[in-house]
C-alpha cells in the first residue's frame, strides 16, 4: 500500500511538472559591457580635455606673441615717421644752402679758394666746400637707407602678424571642434549611465520575476503532490487551517495576592492590572503589552471587566462613585494620577517615564469605584 501511495505521488508530481510552464525571461543587459563603454568614452573625454588644455596654453602664448609683434610694428612705424621728419628737416637745410650758393654763384666759392692767403687756407676752404657736399650726400644716403630698412621691417612685421593671426584662427577652429566633440562624448557618458541604471533595474525586476515564478512552480508542485497523496489512500485533502497568532508574551510578574476582591468584576480588573507589570510607560499610551500611561492602564483594566470609563484622570473621578473603604479593583486617584488598588495598601500603576508598570504603596486622595 505504501509503495502504491508513493508511486501515485511521484506520478502526479511528474504530470504536474510537465503541465506547468515556467516563464523564460530574456537575459538582462550586459552591465559590464556598458561600464566598459562608459570607461572608454570617459577616457576619450579626459584625453580631449588634456588636448584642449594644451591648445589653450598655445593660444595664450600666441596672444602674447601677437601683442609683442603689434608693439614692434608700432615702433617701426614710429621710426619711419621719425626718419621722414628728419628727412624733411634735412631737405629744408639743403634748400637753404642751395639757395645761398645760387644767390652767391659758384664763383664765390671758387674765388674764396683762389683768394686764400696761403695754400693751407686754400686747402681748408676747398675741404670745407667738399665737406658740405659730402654731408648732404651722406644724409641723403642715410635717409634712403633708413626708409628702406624701416619699410622692409614694417613689411616683415606685418607678414609675421598675418601668420600669427592665421594661426590664431586655426587654434580657435580647433577649440570649437574640441568643445563640440567633448560635449558629444559627455552626452554619450550620460546616456551610458542611464542605460546602466535601466539595465540594473531590469535585471532586478527579472530576478524578482524568476523568484516569483519559482515559488509559484514549487507551490503548484507541492499542491499536486498533496492531492496525489490524498488520492492514493482514498482520503480527501484537508481544509487549510489558518494559523493562529499567539498573544503577546506577558512579562513575568509576581502572583497576585489572595482575596483581591469581592466581585468577579473587581477580580477581573485586578487580574488585568497584573498582566501589565513591566510594560513601558509612555505618555498618552493606551496599548496593552506595548505602552501605557496611568489613565490608559486603568481604562484598559476596566474594559477587561466589561466596564467603560473615561480616558483622563478627571473623567475617571467624575464618572465613578467615590468610596471611603477601598477594595481591590477600585481606582486610586490623586490630581494628575490614577492607579488600580489591589489590596493590602498596594496599587498597580503606570507611574512615569523610565519606570515600567509596577506595584507600589498606595498614594491616593480619593478612591473611585465602577463595579
Amino acid at each position: 500500500m505504501k509503495i502504491k501511495k508513493v508511486r501515485n505521488v511521484l506520478t502526479a508530481t511528474a504530470l504536474t511538472c510537465s503541465m506547468i510552464t515556467v516563464p523564460v525571461f530574456a537575459a538582462p543587459a550586459n552591465s559590464s559591457s556598458l561600464e566598459s563603454q562608459k570607461k572608454q568614452t570617459q577616457s576619450e573625454v579626459d584625453n580631449l580635455q588634456s588636448q584642449l588644455s594644451t591648445l589653450m596654453s598655445k593660444m595664450t602664448e600666441l596672444q602674447s606673441q601677437l601683442i609683442s609683434k603689434g608693439q614692434e610694428i608700432t615702433e617701426a612705424k614710429q621710426k619711419l615717421a621719425d626718419a621722414q621728419e628728419k628727412e624733411k628737416q634735412q631737405y629744408e637745410d639743403m634748400k637753404l644752402r642751395i639757395k645761398y650758393m645760387y644767390e652767391e654763384g659758384d664763383g664765390s666759392a671758387l674765388e674764396r679758394i683762389i683768394s686764400s692767403g696761403s695754400i693751407a687756407d686754400m686747402l681748408s676752404q676747398a675741404e670745407y666746400v667738399q665737406k658740405i657736399h659730402s654731408y648732404d650726400r651722406d644724409m641723403l644716403n642715410e635717409y634712403v637707407d633708413t626708409v628702406t630698412e624701416v619699410k622692409n621691417l614694417e613689411t616683415s612685421l606685418e607678414n609675421d602678424m598675418d601668420k600669427l593671426e592665421e594661426i590664431q584662427t586655426q587654434y580657435e577652429d580647433q577649440q570649437t571642434e574640441m568643445n563640440t566633440t567633448i560635449e558629444g562624448k559627455r552626452a554619450e557618458v550620460a546616456n551610458l549611465d542611464q542605460q546602466i541604471q535601466e539595465a540594473a533595474k531590469k535585471a532586478a525586476e527579472e530576478e524578482a520575476a524568476r523568484q516569483k515564478a519559482a515559488q509559484e512552480t514549487a507551490a503548484k508542485n507541492n499542491s499536486a503532490a498533496q492531492i496525489a497523496g490524498a488520492g492514493g489512500n482514498g482520503a480527501t485533502p484537508e481544509t487549510q487551517v489558518t494559523p493562529t497568532v499567539d498573544p503577546p508574551v506577558v512579562p513575568d510578574t509576581p502572583a497576585p495576592p489572595a482575596n483581591t476582591g469581592n466581585t468577579s468584576a473587581a477580580q477581573a480588573i485586578v487580574n488585568a492590572a497584573w498582566t501589565q507589570i513591566g510594560v513601558p510607560y509612555v505618555y498618552g499610551g493606551s496599548t496593552p503589552y506595548v505602552a501605557l500611561d496611568c489613565s490608559g492602564l486603568t481604562q484598559w483594566c476596566h474594559a477587561q471587566a466589561g466596564i467603560s470609563i473615561g480616558r483622563t484622570d478627571w473623567q475617571q473621578l467624575a464618572g465613578g462613585q467615590i468610596v471611603y473603604d477601598p477594595q481591590p479593583g477600585d481606582i486610586c486617584w490623586t490630581p494628575g494620577h490614577v492607579a488600580i488598588y489591589i489590596g493590602g495598601g498596594q496599587m498597580i500603576e503606570a507611574q512615569q517615564d523610565g519606570v515600567p508598570v509596577c506595584v507600589s504603596s498606595v498614594r491616593a486622595t480619593s478612591y473611585v469605584r465602577y463595579w
